[in-house]
């Protein structure tokens, strides 16, 4: 019987690619190891039922489950059963600003819990394989049409039954409401990061693509997104990194310099309380899995 294949990180896949928003629907393969990357995603199982390790917990789903969670933390799909076939998307932050969800839902996905779901029906089943379909037609209007409906689906989530993993106490879920002005300005600064964490960026170069104050700047984006726009900087360069360490023949220096770190120490001091291990390390044990 041949190996079950597994899912590599690479350059043009997810993790060095935090502008595009990718859909899918196809037969999951398994990780070998935690990944992230700089997107919200959301994954439907359409059948089977897979095992993820979440940052912080556990979870199993089955045919007909839906989650949300943030890419950004280390995440892992380590089990599937042999007739698994997954739908979602990965979200950019613009498009998850989108979204209106519960206050306390957006702030807990960011900062690590995971949203579930079992109330879906057969038209998800179709809407899922269709707006695939939609996204990789090369039509930007059947894309952008794909886009609304994937985020009207997801707003429908606050009518019906969901709970958050893992639970949190009532008293923590704390989070303050934002004006749509607020979350647009936060959405532009995402615009900008995104556009720009390959290059020498800092707070005031972030807050003038909005036209708001540094100070005003980085509290609006903590309380949107639970990060500094220094983690968040960080975290964009560190996915562009872990696609380029999947190259044996890039050393660790080169991916620290091409990935935006000014320094080989500051990007082994980001990758380890990221990943918990040296950039070498992870490569290693990469190559060994081959």
């Amino acid at each position: 019987m041949p190996e079950r294949p597994f899912y590599q990180p690479g350059a043009s896949s997810v993790e060095g690619l935090p502008l595009l928003l990718q859909m899918f629907h196809t037969q999951p393969l398994v990780m070998l190891k935690p990944h992230w990357h700089a997107q919200v995603e959301v994954n439907f199982i359409v059948r089977g039922a897979v095992h993820y390790r979440m940052d912080g917990h556990g979870l199993s789903l089955s045919a007909g489950d839906m989650c949300l969670f943030w890419g950004g933390l280390p995440h892992q799909m380590d089990e599937a059963s042999d007739d698994t076939i997954y739908a979602g998307a990965h979200l950019p932050l613009v498009h998850f600003f989108r979204l209106h969800l519960p206050v306390d839902v957006r702030n807990r996905l960011m900062t690590g819990a995971t949203l579930v779901t079992d109330a879906t029906d057969r038209s998800d089943d179709h809407n899922f394989e269709r707006w695939n379909r939609y996204a990789r037609s090369g039509d930007p209007v059947k894309a952008e049409h794909a886009v609304n409906e994937l985020l009207l689906r997801l707003e429908r989530v606050r009518f019906e039954p969901y709970r958050l993993v893992p639970e949190t106490p009532v008293e923590q879920e704390l989070g303050s409401p934002f004006d749509q002005q607020s979350l647009r300005n936060v959405g532009r600064m995402c615009d900008f990061i995104a556009e720009n964490f390959l290059y020498e960026i800092d707070c005031v170069d972030i807050a003038a693509a909005a036209d708001i104050h540094p100070k005003y700047a980085m509290s609006i984006f903590k309380k949107s997104t639970g990060m500094t726009l220094n983690e968040y900087v960080n975290l964009l360069r560190l996915s562009y990194a872990q696609a380029l360490l999947m190259h044996q023949d890039t050393n660790v220096l080169r991916v620290a310099m091409e990935s935006g770190f000014g320094s080989l120490s500051a990007f082994n001091k980001s990758f380890r309380k990221l990943a918990g291990m040296s950039p070498s390390d992870f490569r290693r044990g990469v190559a060994g899995a081959r």
